[in-house]
């Protein structure tokens, strides 16, 4: 039974899955016991200051530190340019674009604050994709890291829903627009008294046929990762400095990033270079405590501790989490062993929000993902969703405090069956409780982290004049985990070689969010498929395998 709402604008409500599709909710630990009005933009910057952590640093980057005090002000004066100027009205849904800085997190810190719908993006995507998030969640009205300007541009040109995009200064120093807007607004704002079951978040994932998936998260959801995950395995403390690479669009990032530090009276340090060196760099520059990166970059970063010929770049953390993808054993145990540091490897999904199964401090198996969460139950199940013995590979199921509702979405009764969560994983537990990644269940691509559906890139492919046919799939990489692998066969007369390669490449790059691109392309004279013509991906597979 959903509580009450402050939702003018109700789009987001009226567009939850029946209740009788919901995964079932498991809320009867204390810690989750949240008052019916409940706002989420309040608890993690207004809450801290009445705590008495308003001098201390809440967000700081290369350029700027701003303590919670001066965060909870911030906030307030955004969230009144989004009411007063822009009209905001609370369930509306504002789309928020940005690198991580901090301007991004006062930003998305404020929507909430006035009752709005929150859409985080990434900053690589293009516009057609940017257009198919506005169109999916009628978004009228947008805030856009000026730097970021052509692709958002060309989106509002392109969508009959977006009327308006307020630009900012990603290091909030230049007198852009809404540092315009923001002067002479008062520090003070009451906040839109929201609904625990009001939705907060809408966190887009790629489907596994390209359509977009919007996935709703309550303004209870966003406290829940905090005091379960992070407060059980992390035991987060004000002294600590989080860091990591992941963009705050993904829940994996905005979740290590800004709500766990900020619900604790910690430090959220934003890099927007957070290429492994980078982001080593930026470890030992503001002395942080906890990283959260994928493997990929771990195997970098050891790479170049080696180099170096010393740890000391990593001398102040005191854990590191990994998650995106599984982490190698090889490399869980080179990191434990040449920096003398835990790592801890999770799973989580956008669906779920963040992480429900981990590894703990003191328990790490190398190779294994962990136990579940404390709060989440998880179970191995087959087609028919019977329960399978230690062992024994097959599907994860997963339930707890938070589950997948997606937006208006058809494929919500395929990741949620008899109340359980399917991932879209294959894992096996031990008899100790201990999950054991195998593979991918459908055909979703994970490569470095990143969440790739092979249909988008095969789509981005195909709108290329010499392109008459093409299927993408994931092969396996020792660096990456996965990469995405094109087979393309080439219209009559249309030379290929390692200039056709790259120009395919560099065309899909442009198309679509450069992370996508395919980093191997095999051309061929036709693809497998069926006696009814469709395309066997599987034989693709089998092959690269």
């Amino acid at each position: 039974m959903l509580g009450p709402t402050a939702h003018v604008d109700t789009f987001t409500r009226d567009n939850l899955p029946p209740l009788e599709r919901w995964p079932q909710l498991d809320l009867s630990r204390e810690a989750y016991q949240y008052p019916e009005y409940l706002n989420a933009g309040v608890e993690l910057t207004d809450r801290l200051v009445e705590q008495g952590f308003g001098d201390r640093i809440a967000l700081k980057s290369d350029t700027e530190a701003i303590s919670y005090r001066d965060l909870s002000a911030l906030t307030n004066r955004i969230a009144q340019v989004l009411v007063e100027d822009l009209k905001v009205v609370p369930g509306e849904r504002v789309l928020i674009r940005s690198a991580n800085n901090p301007r991004m997190v006062a930003c998305w810190l404020a929507v909430m604050k006035a009752g709005a719908v929150a859409v985080n993006t990434m900053p690589l995507l293009r516009a057609v994709e940017l257009t198919k998030v506005v169109d999916k969640a009628e978004i009228r009205v947008a805030l856009c890291d000026r730097r970021l300007e052509e692709e958002m541009h060309l989106c509002a040109a392109a969508s009959p829903f977006l009327k308006k995009v307020v630009y900012f200064d990603g290091t909030g120093t230049g007198a852009d627009d809404l540092e315009r807007r923001l002067a002479g607004k008062d520090p003070a704002f009451a906040p839109v008294r929201t609904g625990r079951d009001d939705v907060a978040l809408l966190g887009f994932t790629s489907g596994t046929t390209g359509a977009p998936k919007a996935t709703m998260h309550f303004h209870r959801d966003i406290l829940i990762i905090a005091d379960g995950y992070a407060q059980e395995v992390l035991n987060p403390q004000p002294e600590d400095v989080f860091i990591g690479s992941p963009p705050l669009a993904f829940t994996f990032g905005l979740g290590g990033l800004v709500v766990f530090p900020l619900r604790f009276g910690a430090t959220a340090c934003l890099v927007e270079d957070a290429r492994p060196a980078s982001l080593l760099a930026s470890i030992q520059r503001h002395q942080a405590t906890l990283v959260f990166t994928a493997p990929t970059a771990y195997r970098v970063i050891l790479a170049t501790l080696q180099q170096q010929g010393s740890t000391d770049a990593v001398a102040s953390l005191r854990a590191a989490v990994s998650a995106g993808e599984t982490l190698p054993p090889s490399i869980c145990q080179m990191w434990m062993e040449r920096t003398g540091k835990p790592i801890l490897d999770g799973i989580g999904a956008t669906e779920m929000l963040h992480i429900f199964i981990s590894n703990r401090f003191g328990e790490i198996r190398p190779g294994s993902t962990g136990r579940a969460v404390p709060g989440y139950t998880a179970m191995i199940v087959d087609d028919a969703m019977t329960p399978l013995p230690p062992g024994s590979v097959g599907k994860l199921a997963v339930r707890g405090p938070t589950g997948c509702r997606y937006m208006a979405d058809d494929r919500q009764g395929t990741y949620v069956r008899d109340g359980w969560n399917l991932t879209g994983d294959a894992f096996r537990m031990d008899e100790d409780g201990y999950f054991w990644f195998a593979a991918r269940t459908d055909d979703m691509i994970v490569s470095a982290g990143y969440n790739i559906a092979g249909p988008e890139v095969e789509d981005a492919l195909l709108t290329h004049p010499d392109v008459a046919e093409c299927a993408v799939i994931g092969v396996e990489d020792e660096d990456r985990g996965q990469i995405v692998q094109a087979h393309v066969v080439l219209k009559d007369g249309t030379g290929a070689g390692p200039e056709k390669v790259r120009e395919l490449q560099d065309y899909v790059k442009s198309r679509i969010a450069p992370y996508k691109y395919p980093r191997s392309i095999v051309f061929t004279d036709a693809l497998p498929k069926t006696a009814t013509g469709k395309i066997q991906r599987f034989r693709l597979r089998d092959a690269a395998a």
